[in-house]
C-alpha cells in the first residue's frame, strides 16, 4: 500500500525534494473533482508499512480534512496571476526548448532515454526481456510528451482589472479583446 498515492503531503516531499526520479503530475481531477480524494466505495487498499490503513486520501493541513476545500484552494492557485505570469516556464520544459538537449541538461530537466519519443524502435528489439523490460518501463513511468516548441514559449500577458478598492476602468479596455461577444 505504500506504493499507492495516498497522501497529498508525503507525495510533495518524495517528487519535489526526496526523490528526483519521482516525476509524478497533477491530473485534471485534482482541480474540479474532490470525489476522487474520498473512497466512497470503500475498496480495501491494504496497510502501509506502517501499520496505517489506507482509506481516503490524506489531505495537506491548510485542507482542514476537507476535499472541497482542497480542490478550491487548488483551483484558486491554478487560475492565479503568479501561475498565468509563469506558465510559459513549465511549457518550455514539458513541451518545449528545455525538453531535450543542453537546455533540458541546464535546468535539470532530464529523462532516462525510453521516455523520450522516437528514441526506441520497440519493433527492432529481439531480446523478449529487454523488449518486455522497455515496454514496463514506458508503462510504469510513462513517456515525456511530445515536444511542440524549440523556442521558448511567450509569457502570458495578465491584466488584472480589479484594484483592492474596486475596478480599474482603465484596464478594461485591454480586457475587451478576451471578452465573448453578447
Amino acid at each position: 500500500a505504500d506504493r499507492l498515492f495516498h497522501n497529498v503531503g508525503a507525495s510533495w516531499r518524495s517528487a519535489s525534494s526526496e526523490n528526483l526520479q519521482d516525476v509524478r503530475e497533477l491530473i485534471p481531477e485534482f482541480f474540479y473533482l474532490p470525489d476522487f480524494l474520498v473512497n466512497s466505495n470503500m475498496f480495501d487498499f491494504g496497510t502501509t508499512q506502517l501499520g496505517k490503513t489506507v482509506h481516503d486520501l490524506t489531505l495537506p493541513p491548510w485542507a482542514k480534512g476537507d476535499p472541497k476545500r482542497f480542490i478550491r484552494i487548488h483551483r484558486q492557485a491554478l487560475e492565479s496571476d503568479h501561475v498565468s505570469r509563469h506558465l510559459h516556464q513549465w511549457l518550455d520544459l514539458i513541451f518545449g526548448y528545455k525538453q531535450r538537449g543542453r537546455e533540458a541538461v541546464a535546468s535539470l530537466n532530464t529523462f532516462v532515454h525510453v521516455t523520450y519519443e522516437g528514441q526506441v524502435d520497440l519493433e527492432s528489439i529481439t531480446d523478449p526481456v529487454e523488449r518486455d523490460s522497455i515496454i514496463a518501463q514506458i508503462q510504469n513511468f510513462g513517456q515525456t510528451p511530445s515536444r511542440l516548441e524549440r523556442k521558448p514559449f511567450p509569457q502570458r500577458n495578465v491584466v488584472v482589472a480589479f484594484k483592492e478598492k474596486g475596478v480599474d476602468f482603465n484596464a478594461l479596455a485591454s480586457l475587451a479583446s478576451m471578452t465573448p461577444p453578447f
